[in-house]
């Protein structure tokens, strides 16, 4: 069952053309990994898959439904639907790198804030299930704190709850290791190893790429806003076709 499909993403900001035409289908459970160099479009993408950038052409569609588009009046597009936009955006949850909690919300606010005010769940149905996702992410105990006083690594779980508590089609991961200190990345990571067992639809932008290796299903290589290399984990970290990619996971070792 086909979760999310972007066909052909072209994303220009002025002369200068981040992305020229990058296609991927993620049919439900495939975890997908993203990955290469700095400014190979690898996070533009992501970001156009849910309008957080609006992609200069291309098609989108998120669970068969199509995203529609009109011209902006700058030679841009931007959605035409803002009732739409918010739909799709509660069902691609994301995860970005530098955890975006709101600081003047506790925890367990941060995480029903989307359900309450977006979704209009009943906001103890919200609450009951905040305090089973904070449990699940190892964080029940801090559900009362504030994200000034929570680690990094404690900080991206919350985030992740907050991600689950939409109920999303699919999780967008953007990079959500790159701003920790290391020691902490483990605990980030096995969130989302638990996930990947769970079946849950994921699009990750990763430098982990052990740990793509091991989740993924599907791996893409970026390079110069175009896809360069795809395959199983097996095809792209073991037998790499591109020259430019051996090189890339070469610097790895």
């Amino acid at each position: 069952m086909e979760m999310l499909h972007a066909d052909g993403i072209r994303k220009t900001f002025g002369n200068l053309e981040v992305l020229r035409g990058v296609s991927l289908t993620a049919n439900k459970g495939d975890v997908i990994s993203l990955i290469g160099g700095s400014g190979s479009g690898k996070s533009t993408f992501l970001r156009c898959l849910n309008c957080l950038e609006h992609p200069t052409g291309g098609e989108i569609r998120v669970d068969g439904e199509a995203i529609a588009f009109k011209p902006d009046g700058h030679g841009n597009r931007e959605p035409a639907s803002k009732a739409q936009m918010r739909r799709i955006r509660a069902r691609l949850a994301m995860v970005f790198q530098s955890f975006n909690l709101w600081n003047h919300m506790t925890l367990l606010e941060n995480v029903i804030e989307a359900p309450v005010h977006v979704l209009g769940v009943d906001r103890k149905q919200a609450v009951d299930e905040g305090l089973r996702l904070l449990e699940r992410v190892g964080l029940y105990d801090k559900r009362d704190v504030y994200p000034a006083f929570l680690s990094g690594g404690q900080q991206q779980r919350g985030a992740i709850a907050r991600a689950l508590a939409v109920q999303p089609l699919a999780m967008l991961f953007d990079e959500p290791t790159s701003a920790l200190d290391p020691e902490l990345v483990g605990e980030v990571l096995r969130v989302i190893r638990e996930l990947a067992e769970e079946g849950r639809t994921m699009i990750l932008v990763t430098h982990e790429m052990s740990f793509a290796r091991d989740v993924s299903n599907q791996v893409l290589f970026l390079h110069g806003g175009l896809v360069e290399e795809a395959g199983t984990p097996a095809e792209v970290f073991g037998n790499p076709k591109s020259e430019r990619l051996a090189r890339f996971l070469g610097s790895f070792h």
